[in-house]
């Protein structure tokens, strides 16, 4: 397992903002998606690309195309950094993967799964806290299970714990974030962390 912390001035500008309790709705989504494509561009640094000829207006050259990508978002929060992605790479195919936690257990279920041809794919999972790891590792094996060729995980904040479980279970998944936080309280809440990603995301 690879852990990249994205410590670039311009995103941690843009965590603080995140972490900002007076960020209305409408700031942190754009903030957001401004962090995502950071940390996307991170997470793609090794993608696969394949070799390939164009004709410039004077000449011909080679260069190199990224390979077949696929971004999957956990529903809902992960939403918050789709657009980034289809933004950066129009061509990405899209999943989706909705879990819920259970409050009283921190165990996750999972409620609707929705995903395109994963077979020698890498795929991008999208889930802005990871805080237990418990959402995210049954996300990995769903991709996993499918097919995926590499799981990344693109991480707005990061606890200890999420990241020691997923290093368990998923030794092979990659995670990207921009911060390592101090750890989780007692009902499972990253700390210092941003509050509840989802709700601040859509005002709710």
């Amino acid at each position: 397992m690879a852990l990249i912390v994205v410590n670039h001035p311009l995103a941690q500008s843009l965590l603080t903002s995140l972490r900002d309790g007076s960020t209305p709705p409408p700031l942190f989504r754009l903030i957001a998606k401004r962090l995502a494509t950071v940390l996307c561009i991170e997470a793609t640094r090794s993608v696969s690309t394949v070799d390939t000829t164009v004709e410039t207006p004077l000449a011909t050259t080679t260069g190199t195309r990224l390979g077949p990508l696929v971004a999957v978002p956990i529903l809902r929060a992960g939403l918050g950094m789709l657009e980034a992605v289809t933004e950066l790479f129009p061509d990405v195919t899209v999943g989706y993967l909705g879990l819920e936690r259970d409050h009283a257990t921190f165990e996750p279920s999972l409620y609707y799964s929705k995903l395109p041809p994963l077979d020698g794919r890498a795929a991008l999972l999208l889930d802005p806290m990871l805080a237990t790891g418990g959402s995210a590792s049954a996300a990995c094996s769903a991709l996993e299970g499918a097919g995926a060729a590499h799981v990344t995980l693109l991480s707005v904040v990061a606890a200890p714990e999420g990241i020691a479980h997923l290093e368990t279970r998923h030794p092979n998944v990659d995670i990207v974030t921009a911060s390592v936080d101090t750890g989780l309280n007692t009902d499972a809440y990253i700390v210092p962390g941003l509050g509840d990603f989802g709700d601040r995301l859509f005002g709710t």
